[in-house]
């Protein structure tokens, strides 16, 4: 059995060494030195064009990731960029999650305690108090409730706020209120004091966060978004925050990226900016999760994370 692997960074010898300890039946080889090979399964992300069009040796293609955009924007290049008939597998959380609720655990926690504002004082060299907010008035709503989705907003519903989820078909969330599909989105926006965006980057969701969807939250409301950077409209997250409309956002993730210098979100001090590491891809438990499903694969037994190429995650 072999294994294919790509990574943009070109540090190889960890995954290799990582999966000659938990698939020892496995050769794992870059992609650069296996190119002209027959190989079972590829291990990638965001993989250049040329590795997956055509192929007709792999029974599988791993993304090291739960967004599977980096591997479906192929076909925007190329209509046949993916092998025919091979299922896309996404990580299913390999330590992410954990990851995940602390960032957006702390970015609801810090307006929440109005400790942004604060620190706008502290540089004014201002001595001042601000009235507390009410936790029971204080609406969190998560945009996409899937594996990561959901465990943010329970994690957020377990400190006593009003969470509220939706997403694109309906799904219960123990604590959560939920919202599903085009008919429930107003519903879920009325009144929200804090949206996190968790939503995978398809077609329909690109520019979701945009000046109508924005407008639609409480005066005042805070935005953070740690899914994807396409999912929202710079501009128009610009203009909120400078009406008032929206009071500030903590962004992971942005459209391009490194964030160039000139960008006017580094100087709007209500936008907190972290390099895409809200929730970092974890490499032995990865290469666990991937190992097993490859045995399950094997045993002809089923395994999660197999993508709906149609709806993109």
């Amino acid at each position: 059995m072999k294994l294919q692997l790509y990574v943009p960074d070109g540090r190889y010898q960890p995954w290799i060494d990582g999966f000659a300890e938990a698939l020892p039946e496995a050769q794992c080889l870059t992609w650069e030195d296996s190119k002209n090979e027959q190989v079972d399964y590829a291990v990638v992300w965001r993989p250049p064009l040329e590795m997956l069009r055509g192929r007709t040796d792999l029974k599988a293609v791993f993304n090291l990731g739960a967004g599977v955009d980096g591997i479906l924007s192929l076909r925007d290049t190329d209509a046949n960029a993916l092998p025919a008939g091979v299922p896309i597998v996404r990580l299913d959380d390999a330590g992410m999650a954990a990851q995940m609720i602390d960032y957006v655990t702390h970015a609801v926690l810090r307006y929440f305690r109005r400790l942004d504002e604060y620190a706008l004082a502290q540089q004014a060299g201002t001595w001042r108090f601000l009235k507390p907010h009410r936790r029971a008035d204080f609406t969190i709503g998560v945009m996409g409730v899937g594996t990561l989705g959901a465990q943010i907003a329970k994690s957020l519903a377990g400190f006593g706020f009003p969470v509220r989820g939706w997403s694109r078909t309906a799904r219960e969330v123990e604590g959560v209120q939920g919202f599903a599909g085009e008919a429930g989105q107003a519903g879920f926006l009325d009144g929200l004091r804090v949206l996190v965006n968790v939503l995978p980057l398809t077609p329909e969701t690109e520019n979701i966060l945009d000046a109508g969807l924005l407008g639609k939250l409480a005066k005042g409301a805070y935005l953070v978004n740690v899914a994807r950077g396409p999912h929202l409209v710079e501009e128009d997250l610009l203009a909120a925050v400078q009406s008032g409309q929206v009071a500030g956002a903590m962004l992971d993730v942005f459209r391009t990226e490194p964030l160039p210098a000139d960008h006017p979100f580094w100087s709007e001090p209500r936008i907190t900016i972290t390099p895409h590491i809200a929730a970092l891809t974890l490499r032995e438990d990865s290469i666990e999760q991937i190992a097993g499903k490859i045995r399950a694969l094997r045993a002809g037994q089923p395994i999660a994370g197999v993508v709906d190429l149609q709806r993109g995650y």
